[in-house]
């Protein structure tokens, strides 16, 4: 799966003031490594936030928003918003800011 331009243009854009991102492509789409960890991807259609797993299941309710599963396990802390859910930007600003604000307090992916 190739990841949507666009998508990962709005990221880097959210990202661009901060001193340490890396980008890699991982997941059939592009992760933005902030101070080392996986912090967001952009996919096809679709965006993934590493979030507080504490604040998982209020996240899942959102409109647009799963779960992410690999290989029949569930992970939780990280979730899937669904592209058609971001084009306004406050919905965009607030999955960034959910994922920036557990990036602090994360620890390093493997």
């Amino acid at each position: 799966m190739a990841y949507n331009e666009k998508l990962a243009y709005k990221i880097r854009r959210a990202l661009a003031h901060l001193p340490i991102v890396e980008e890699k492509r991982m997941f059939g789409g592009i992760a933005f490594m902030v101070d080392g960890k996986m912090c967001l991807t952009a996919g096809a259609d679709r965006m993934m936030c590493r979030i507080d797993p504490d604040i998982h299941e209020e996240a899942i309710g959102k409109e647009g928003c799963r779960t992410v599963m690999m290989k029949g396990r569930e992970y939780k802390g990280y979730v899937y918003v669904s592209e058609d859910t971001l084009h306004k930007e406050a919905d965009f600003n607030y999955w960034v800011t959910l994922a920036l604000e557990f990036n602090k307090k994360a620890r390093p992916s493997k």
